[in-house]
């Protein structure tokens, strides 16, 4: 049995849950801890919050200093309190999610601080995970459902320019279920938020693919269960 000191003042970190869709993959970016307590284990990207900052900063530079990504729109997520969730200690911790696109990251391994490795993992096939990040994890993906079911958040992980079957792949991946293409497909075309391109696919074995883009202009308004 864990015994408190009720006098003690708790600690305060962030951890950051990005999501990218990788070789067709719902996958989720982990690093693996140097320092105790789990240390060799992997976990959301996280630290402690300096007296000087506000916690979005600390979000920020938390997350370029263990895996150099910066300049991303991280939105807070949940505060996580369990006070068995750290070792000897309490620690709270704020947690940020970002959707993001695989391409747009750059990682250097040579840049970051604290960490042993930085890598993306499949959602399905996580490894041991510190602390209680498999339920951060699993409560994003969570979030990340319920705003998909209400707006069209998978442009945030999708190239400029997309085939519908792409767009259907990302959707499909989130939440996690198979969709009837030709009832998808209905519905996008449908919802105001797609534009023409005019230019397909290049590709010598398969049939030319129509190119589409999100329109930026209704994307934020757009709402609606498009599949409830």
């Amino acid at each position: 049995m864990r015994i408190y000191n009720e006098t003690k003042t708790h600690e305060v970190t962030v951890d950051v849950v990005i999501l990218t869709i990788h070789q067709n993959k719902l996958k989720v970016l982990l690093v693996k801890r140097v320092n105790e307590p789990f240390k060799g284990k992997w976990s959301i990207p996280g630290g402690f919050i300096r007296l000087s900052e506000n916690i979005d900063d600390a979000a920020l530079r938390v997350l370029k200093e263990k895996t150099t990504v910066s300049n991303i729109y991280l939105e807070q997520l949940y505060t996580f309190g369990d006070p068995l969730r750290y070792p000897n200690t309490r620690v709270i911790t704020c947690a940020y999610f970002a959707l993001l696109r695989a391409e747009d990251i750059k990682i250097d391994m040579k840049d970051a601080q604290g960490v042993a490795d930085i890598q993306w993992h499949d959602i399905e096939k996580l490894p041991p995970l510190a602390f209680d990040h498999k339920e951060i994890i699993e409560y994003s993906l969570k979030r990340t459902r319920e705003r998909l079911e209400l707006c069209p958040i998978a442009f945030q992980l999708l190239p400029k320019k997309f085939t519908l079957t792409e767009l259907q792949k990302s959707y499909e991946l989130i939440l996690k279920k198979t969709l009837d293409k030709r009832n998808f497909r209905k519905k996008m075309l449908s919802s105001n938020i797609l534009v023409e391109t005019n230019e397909f696919t290049k590709s010598v074995s398969k049939r030319p693919a129509a190119l589409y883009s999100f329109d930026r202009i209704t994307l934020d308004s757009k709402r609606g269960h498009f599949f409830s």
